[in-house]
């Protein structure tokens, strides 16, 4: 899974933790600069997108989960902070496992 990380100075052990939990490749994007981050554009291979709401204005983060949205890119807005990174993703990644799902969606064979 291709996890992009918006948001966030130093992520290293926030890095840890998703490949830990099976993301094959992080990117992480600072937003540190206004001019630059809502002038991205999210990478094809986006698996999952993290949002740390400390560091990201509101436009930002609404710009972004509104394109997650249109690509049907699971999003998830979180602190700064492994924990809850990992609290946060963990529940996504059990959400979109259809074994541990009890949910008539179609997506179960």
């Amino acid at each position: 899974m291709s996890v992009l990380v918006i948001g966030g100075d130093k992520i290293s052990t926030i890095i840890s933790t998703l490949q830990e939990l099976g993301a094959s490749s992080v990117k992480h994007w600072d937003a540190r600069k206004k001019s630059s981050a809502p002038k991205k554009k999210i990478p094809q291979d986006t698996d999952c997108i993290i949002m740390l709401t400390s560091f990201l204005n509101h436009n930002v983060m609404h710009k972004y989960k509104n394109i997650a949205k249109k690509q049907n890119i699971p999003y998830i807005c979180t602190k700064h902070s492994s924990t809850c990174v990992y609290d946060e993703y963990k529940k996504m990644i059990d959400s979109n496992n259809c074994e541990n799902c009890d949910r008539i969606c179609g997506a179960r064979k």
